[in-house]
């Protein structure tokens, strides 16, 4: 199974093919994130949006 298929082009550069075996996981991380900042980071519950905003301080993440 190729996943990376490469082709020449007429200049000799090669281009990378995004298949759908590239595609679903890029965009499945990419849903994950926006829950994991959004869900956690904007949480109602007081612990679990103080453990986030503590996180974010310790690996030197800008916040406010």
């Amino acid at each position: 199974m190729n996943t990376f298929s490469t082709k020449p082009e007429g200049d000799g550069i090669h281009t990378a093919a995004l298949t759908a075996s590239r595609v679903v996981p890029i965009f499945m991380a990419a849903l994950l994130g926006i829950f994991i900042v959004g869900g956690v980071g904007f949480s109602r519950i007081e612990a679990v949006h103080n453990a986030a905003h503590d996180y974010r301080h310790s690996m030197s993440f800008p916040c406010h």
